[in-house]
């Protein structure tokens, strides 16, 4: 899952009160900061907490809950924090590891005998410490259509299907992000300790650290009355959505927390595993150094004219954190983004400084120029207009995705028609390692479904040749376009998908699908 950062709407502010005075004060105007912010970036609600020597400076909410209602975000106020519950997953790992019940090179087949990758020998070969660090070979996002939007598929089942999904690239030789294999990671927990990864994280993690607020689910989430909605940018204007569930890639990204709780969570994270208000630790230094050294290179890219200054010299990741540089000190932290909500954590380990941004909407330029700003404020550096910076970028990458969309409409071969009758097209077809999709005639209209996606149901629209669009019905999905490949006798062999959008999340692994007919013993197609 990765953070969605182009969305825009106007938006009301309301603040609320913050709850621990400063020791290292924060900056004198990030009230005014963050209302900018908001306003910019069309953000509903948002929650800050920072950390600073120890101590939490700042743990406050900004803005509502829900766009259109008063109910102000507080610091106890949930959001969801997407992959950051990565962190999660690997600190009970590291749990795991200092009680002797594992070590991070153990093979993971011994801990789960069925599993299985498409080679054999990354099957024989790969270890916990591989499932952490984005170096399985898989290309990015690869499967993540196997949860999201949310699927049928249960944890298990999608372990499973790792075993058809061809990898793009060899076994730890380039980093490309993916979620399927902290559901492994999960599943390693489940089966180490007899509990559910909900049950063992709460256990050993929240309730240690007192994370009151913080949940694991949906469920649990709306128990509760003081959460946020998330909000998406659906054609027109700014929208409270539906909360997609995320059971099935739980240890992925599914936890939910507070700014007052996310605290109590860099603090142990700064201190290096040990407790602040007690004897004892979580995890030990020798874990934290783990989880904090590099473990793959990730390549730094050119970031856009008005974002220069924040190119790094490395950047890397280790075990659900990744690291940079910023003017000389080491960042360790993470990025997290779920449908309607966008999230970051940011540690300086040699300022004894942390930061975490909670927002309740697809915003990263939002998150991003806010945590710029604080820690530019404690690393004594020079002002810089991140806003400006940030909304450059944003509407620079807008502007290219529509022009190469416009190029697109300009390309098509509007005049062309399918090759078959509308009616040929339908049919069952399946995926290696998805499953089932359906097409069907529907009021002389093709509909598309990919059978265990809920929300993944759509009209499909001729778009050229034998290449059509699929517009989903939930707007909050990424249209797609469907081509069909023919046999030489005319009939179809199968067809594939691309985006629409050149901002498309890369979790809509569209491309990643190969769909062929299914046919009869007799050979003819369902």
């Amino acid at each position: 899952m990765r953070v969605r950062c182009f969305r825009r709407n106007p938006v009301f502010l309301l603040l609320s009160s913050a709850v621990l005075v400063a020791q290292v004060a924060p900056p004198a105007d990030l009230d005014a900061y963050v209302a900018r912010v908001m306003q910019t970036f069309d953000v509903p609600g948002l929650s800050i907490a920072i950390v600073k020597d120890r101590q939490v400076v700042l743990a406050k909410g900004y803005g509502v809950r829900k766009l259109g209602e008063s109910i102000a975000v507080d610091e106890h106020t949930l959001f969801g924090i997407g992959s950051n519950t990565k962190a999660f997953t690997t600190a009970a790992l590291a749990i795991l590891g200092e009680e002797g019940k594992i070590s991070w090179d153990d093979p993971v087949y011994e801990r789960l005998p069925d599993f299985q990758m498409y080679d054999p020998y990354v099957s024989h070969e790969m270890t916990i410490r591989d499932l952490l660090t984005h170096r399985s070979g898989m290309g990015l996002g690869e499967g993540d259509l196997l949860f999201w939007p949310h699927t049928t598929y249960t944890r298990q089942e999608i372990v499973y299907k790792l075993r058809f999904m061809k990898p793009a690239s060899s076994f730890r030789s380039k980093y490309a992000y993916d979620n399927l294999m902290y559901i492994a990671a999960g599943r390693i927990i489940e089966a180490v300790t007899g509990k559910s990864w909900e049950d063992y994280i709460r256990e050993r993690i929240l309730t240690p650290l007192g994370m009151r607020d913080t949940n694991l689910s949906n469920a649990a989430w709306k128990a509760g009355d003081n959460y946020a909605w998330p909000h998406s940018k659906l054609p027109g204007k700014l929208q409270a959505i539906d909360f997609v569930p995320l059971d099935n890639a739980a240890p992925a990204g599914s936890i939910n927390s507070s700014a007052a709780d996310m605290a109590k969570w860099v603090r142990l994270q700064l201190n290096r595993g040990k407790f602040l208000d007690r004897e004892g630790r979580l995890f030990s230094e020798r874990q934290s150094d783990e989880m904090w050294s590099p473990q793959t290179i990730v390549p730094v890219s050119t970031p856009p004219p008005s974002l220069a200054p924040l190119k790094p010299h490395f950047a890397d990741y280790g075990l659900g954190w990744s690291m940079s540089d910023y003017h000389g000190r080491k960042i360790v932290g993470h990025t997290g983004g779920v449908a309607g909500f966008v999230s970051l954590v940011r540690l300086v380990p040699e300022e004894n400084l942390g930061l975490v941004v909670l927002t309740n909407a697809e915003e990263g330029g939002a998150f991003s120029a806010i945590g710029c700003h604080i820690l530019d404020h404690y690393l004594n550096l020079p002002e810089t207009d991140w806003i400006s910076a940030y909304k450059e970028a944003e509407s620079n990458a807008e502007q290219h995705a529509a022009d190469v969309m416009k190029q697109q409409a300009r390309s098509r071969a509007a005049n062309s028609a399918p090759s078959l009758p509308r009616e040929k097209y339908a049919g069952l077809y399946r995926d290696a390692w998805y499953g089932p999709a359906t097409i069907r005639m529907e009021n002389n209209q093709l509909v598309f479904s990919l059978d265990h996606t809920p929300k993944a149901v759509g009209d499909l629209e001729h778009w050229q040749y034998d290449t059509f669009q699929a517009h989903w019905r939930d707007r909050t999905l990424e249209d797609a376009f469907v081509t069909f490949a023919l046999k030489p006798d005319g009939t179809i062999d199968h067809f594939t998908m691309l985006p629409v959008s050149p901002l498309a999340d890369f979790s809509f692994d569209y491309q990643d699908l190969y769909f062929t007919p299914v046919v009869t013993r007799s050979g003819e197609k369902k």
